[in-house]
C-alpha cells in the first residue's frame, strides 16, 4: 500500500471541483487504489476519503467510522448513489481533509438509502443515519465536485479558504 497526497483547497481547488467518472468494474487495480486511499485516510487521520481527494476522478469512497479503541471497520463504496433521502434534516459539524483545520455546521438529510458496489464488486443497498449518513453524503458531494464549505455562506466559504491558504503559507515559511 502507498500513502498518497491529499489535495487541498489551497493548491488543488480546480481538481477537487471535478466531477468524478463512474467505475466500469471493481478489479485488482481499483482495490489497490482503495487500499491506498484507506491507508492515506488513516494516516491523515480522517473517517472518510473520496478518490478525487487523492487526484483520481473516479466514483470511489473509503470510510471507517470506528471510534477510539474499537477495531478498524473499513468500508468501500464504488459508484455510490442515493436512492432516497429523508425530508427530516440534521445539523452536524463537519470538517474535511481537503479543507484542513476548518469545521462548520452543515444541514443534511438525517437518513438516506444508498446503493453501491463493495470491495468485491457485489452490489449493496443499505440505509444510513447518524454519522454514517453525514459522512456518506459529505464524501458523495466530493464525487460531484462539491466541498462541505460550498454548503456555507459565501462569506464563511471565502474565510475558510483564506484561512487554509494562510496556514499553508505559514507552514511553507
Amino acid at each position: 500500500m502507498t500513502l498518497r497526497r491529499i489535495l487541498t483547497v489551497e493548491s488543488d481547488l480546480a481538481t477537487l471541483k471535478q466531477v468524478s467518472a463512474p467505475v466500469a468494474a471493481v478489479d485488482d487495480d481499483l482495490r489497490r487504489l482503495m487500499d491506498d486511499m484507506l491507508e492515506t485516510m488513516y494516516d491523515a487521520p480522517g473517517i472518510g476519503l473520496a478518490a478525487i481527494q487523492v487526484g483520481v476522478p473516479k466514483r470511489v469512497i473509503v470510510m471507517d467510522l470506528a471510534k477510539g479503541d474499537d477495531a478498524p471497520a473499513p468500508r468501500y463504496f464504488v459508484n455510490p448513489e442515493i436512492l432516497w433521502a429523508s425530508e427530516e434534516t440534521a445539523p452536524y459539524e463537519e470538517g474535511c481533509l481537503s479543507v484542513p483545520e476548518i469545521y462548520d455546521e452543515v444541514e443534511r438529510p438525517a437518513r438516506v438509502r444508498l446503493r453501491y458496489l463493495g470491495y468485491d464488486g457485489a452490489p449493496v443497498e443499505e440505509d444510513a443515519e447518524g454519522i454514517f449518513a453525514v459522512c456518506i453524503q459529505h464524501e458523495m458531494d466530493h464525487l460531484e465536485g462539491v466541498l462541505f464549505i460550498d454548503h456555507l455562506s459565501r462569506l464563511k466559504r471565502d474565510r475558510a479558504i483564506a484561512k487554509v491558504k494562510k496556514a499553508a503559507r505559514a507552514e511553507a515559511a
